[in-house]
């Protein structure tokens, strides 16, 4: 899951998958047994993801991509999501957007960590941030509507 939520399709889910599990293969001597080893593969598997993304970075130039905020509101819908409608919603985030929440969000990242691991500015995070929770907002409003 943790794969599919950084990639843009299954195949580069796989790949990443992949990469990771060779990552953690050719490092799991180095586990000390400190922590989880689902908390290390986890975080194997993040790095592995970032890692991928940097070397696609040419491709991936819609991280500052401007999206009109101005027409919404604080997100407070939430709530009602399954986890499953959500990482469906959150896949279809702009790809910048996407991997900043997701960090941040989900893997629990610091703006200052994301920034040094995307090589950003911490304002731009920040950012990237607030504009994913506000284009989730509009389209979990939008499907509100639908369903009344």
């Amino acid at each position: 899951m943790v794969c599919l939520r950084f990639s843009n399709s299954a195949t580069e889910a796989e790949d990443i998958l992949q990469d990771a599990f060779m990552r953690v293969f050719d490092h799991i001597k180095e586990f000390q047994s400190k922590g989880s080893l689902e908390g290390w593969v986890r975080k194997i598997t993040v790095n592995t993801a970032i890692r991928h993304w940097q070397r696609n970075k040419n491709r991936n130039e819609n991280l500052i991509e401007d999206w009109n905020l101005d027409i919404f509101d604080e997100p407070d819908v939430y709530a009602h999501l399954e986890e499953e409608d959500l990482l469906r919603l959150i896949a279809q985030l702009p790809e910048g957007y996407r991997l900043v929440f997701n960090m941040f969000a989900i893997e629990g990242y610091t703006h200052k960590e994301i920034a040094d691991l995307l090589g950003i500015q911490e304002s731009t995070s920040r950012s990237q941030l607030v504009k994913a929770r506000k284009m989730l907002q509009f389209w979990l409003e939008g499907s509100k509507k639908i369903a009344i």
